[in-house]
């Protein structure tokens, strides 16, 4: 597993992609500001996730972050590991599980992990597979799932 390869700065194209390649993201704290932002982004104004006294009556006790937020902020964790800079051609799928709930204060991170990889030469790149996790401060897995993304081959572009 290169943890170091996943790292650096720039794009991967698809030949330099492992099956087992590794990398984690920086923290990020969930704040209030991020919780209302969404809300009004999305018009998802929910109250277990934007009224403090509903929230205190309902089975998490307080409010929680909407999980598309999690999503969302997990995409971009992403996106500052470099590894996908100007190297994806699209991100074609996902499928995503909402395991716990993310609270008001928690920092979480995200483990990126190479799956599976498939060339297309037709398209000039290939499919990765990745297995991301997001995982709070406690180290437990909060979201997880897997995305298929369409990378660019070296000579292919």
């Amino acid at each position: 597993m290169s943890k170091q390869k996943l790292a650096r700065p720039r794009g991967l194209f698809f030949e330099e992609f492992e099956v087992g390649d590794q990398v984690e993201s920086v923290g990020r704290t969930i704040t209030e500001t991020d919780i209302v932002n969404f809300a009004s982004l999305s018009g998802d104004w929910n109250l277990i996730h934007t009224d403090a006294e509903y929230s205190k009556d309902q089975p998490f006790g307080q409010r929680v972050a909407h999980g598309l937020l999690i999503l969302s902020i997990a995409s971009g964790q992403a996106m500052r590991l470099g590894f996908m800079e100007d190297t994806v051609i699209a991100f074609r799928s996902l499928d995503w599980k909402f395991v716990k709930p993310v609270f008001i204060g928690d920092t979480v991170h995200l483990r990126v992990t190479v799956a599976a990889t498939k060339a297309m030469a037709r398209i000039g790149g290939g499919l990765v597979t990745f297995k991301l996790e997001v995982i709070n401060q406690n180290d437990v897995v909060c979201q997880r799932g897997n995305w298929d993304i369409l990378c660019k081959s070296q000579g292919g572009w």
